[in-house]
């Protein structure tokens, strides 16, 4: 279990990593309607994590079994694709961030002060349906799927991934809603922070993460 879990630390740190719910998390907190949409938003969040995990975990275990070299041929060639589009992902935001220096939010984010309850949660719900996080939680879902493990491993490795995964979300919108002075200036930050250097960041992460998964897949044929 514990191999497990130390193979899905990196991929959870790189979806913890991703720009866009970090900022969606942060322009929810410094809104007129944090206290109505802050936690509804997490709430989205963490059980579209969970979701999106259980599902990946589910269509990696209903591969065939066969013969075990069958099967770990399978699960590899699965890996070097999902690694490769990682990677690819994550080289073409670099690309566009090196080709278009912008710190100006998309259009959609302007309107997130706007939400209440019910829209925030469906957005927490939605971000996991990102190209990246799906792919994410397919790598995690493939590396489950390799370590065999027992109902309660995978339960305990499952949650260690989601906790890790959400903690960027969750951290700050817990300690803001205990103490919201003392917050609000490190939001103000972290949101200008975000804006110039967060996509790059997360390319960077998702590349990293790729490589690990394209070398697991190629070390398994």
């Amino acid at each position: 279990m514990w191999q497990a879990i130390g193979q899905l630390l990196p991929i959870a740190l790189a979806a913890a990593v991703s720009s866009i719910p970090i900022t969606a998390t942060i322009l929810i907190l410094v809104s007129d309607r944090r206290d109505e949409a802050a936690l509804p938003y997490l709430l989205g969040l963490v059980l579209g994590t969970a979701a999106f995990l259980i599902l990946a975990t589910v269509a990696a275990q209903a591969l065939p079994d066969g013969r075990d070299r069958d099967h770990q041929t399978a699960v590899a060639i699965l890996e070097i694709v999902v690694g490769a589009a990682l990677v690819l992902s994550g080289l073409v935001t670099l690309a566009r961030q090196r080709s278009a220096r912008r710190t100006e939010l998309p259009v959609w984010m302007n309107r997130l002060d706007e939400l209440g309850a019910g829209p925030a949660f469906g957005l927490g719900l939605a971000l996991n349906a990102r190209p990246k996080a799906v792919l994410l939680v397919v790598a995690a879902g493939l590396v489950l799927r390799r370590a065999s493990l027992a109902l309660e491993g995978t339960a305990v490795a499952m949650a260690v991934f989601i906790a890790v995964a959400t903690s960027t979300v969750v951290g700050p919108i817990l300690l803001t809603l205990a103490s919201p002075d003392r917050m609000g200036p490190r939001l103000a930050r972290a949101r200008s922070w975000l804006a110039e250097y967060g996509p790059a960041v997360t390319a960077v992460a998702v590349i990293l993460v790729g490589a690990l998964v394209l070398a697991a897949g190629f070390a398994h044929l």
